[in-house]
């Protein structure tokens, strides 16, 4: 259990969990309170059909100056936890996450969401699925809302009743802007045009980055990458208060990031986002190389 108090000169008040059972409806259930918030369970299509992926989505509209957490939350905090009960012969698929946003106090960086954000979870049905009048999918949530001086621990229990159609699903009109609003937060796949590597340069993480050829939807040339950030997906890999400085190159930048006094083993791998000028950001998963004596690149 991490330590999630964020000072220790803070009060904090723990909420009472919420065991509200929503009222089923056909692609979209009725929003619960949450602690300084609200959730709700919507899926994406209107009915769900065998071999078809249904998205589901936990949307969170947040009080103002109130936040959630990403997968890896930083300094302090968690992130949300779900546990699904799905119908019989549905697979629940890991959460889409956002590209996060550095949340600052003094001495502390966290990673997560303001305002409003959706998660979305893909469900496998399998093509056995049997078609009937309606499944139930039903979601038990532990989560941690904060805002700068304090965190709420508290619970809900969501549910979504869905019909089961042998016919390939319709979108429903009414979630369609929102999953489309959210996929485009998600992060990308680096192109295959890319060159990236990582070096360990003893105190240091020195990621290179060489986008080869313009991207359609992010265009870049040599020198137009002048901010970049690294949200490294576990936890005390990366010191989060440090700065990460870019260094432009002939063809591309580097990052320098600095390790967490927390790293105690070497990794083999530097997995996260990257997020460059623009907001655009890319999944990153490197092997690590050593830096080559005085030269700080591998």
């Amino acid at each position: 259990m991490r330590r999630w108090i964020r000072h220790s000169a803070f009060s904090w008040a723990v909420a009472l969990g919420l065991a509200l059972m929503l009222p089923a409806s056909v692609a979209r259930a009725k929003s619960t309170p949450i602690t300084h918030g609200t959730l709700e369970l919507i899926a994406e299509d209107q009915w769900i059909a065998p071999g078809h992926t249904l998205y589901l989505g936990l949307h969170f509209q947040l009080d103002k100056d109130w936040h959630i957490y990403w997968i890896n939350p930083g300094d302090s905090g968690e992130p949300p936890r779900v546990e699904w009960q799905v119908p019989r012969g549905v697979t629940a698929g890991p959460i889409e996450w956002p590209t996060p946003h550095r949340l600052e106090t003094p001495g502390i960086v966290d990673f997560g969401y303001e305002n409003s954000v959706t998660l979305i979870v893909p469900m496998h049905p399998g093509a056995g699925l049997t078609a009937q009048q309606a499944v139930q999918f039903g979601a038990s949530l532990k989560l941690l809302v904060c805002s700068r001086e304090m965190c709420v621990p508290g619970k809900a229990q969501l549910s979504l009743t869905l019909r089961v159609k042998t016919q390939p699903p319709l979108p429903d009109p009414g979630a369609a802007e929102l999953f489309a609003a959210t996929r485009k937060s998600l992060p990308l796949p680096i192109p295959k045009s890319w060159k990236i590597s990582v070096a360990d340069a003893n105190d240091s993480f020195v990621l290179t980055a060489s986008p080869g050829h313009p991207i359609i939807d992010h265009p870049i040339t040599d020198h137009s990458i002048t901010q970049a950030v690294f949200f490294a997906l576990a936890e005390s890999q990366i010191a989060n208060d440090a700065p990460q400085s870019v260094s432009p190159l002939a063809s591309g930048f580097r990052l320098t990031l600095r390790k967490s006094d927390q790293l105690l083993k070497p990794i083999q791998r530097l997995r996260g986002v990257l997020v460059l000028s623009g907001d655009r950001a890319y999944v990153i998963d490197v092997p690590i190389s050593k830096a080559r004596s005085g030269s700080g690149t591998p």
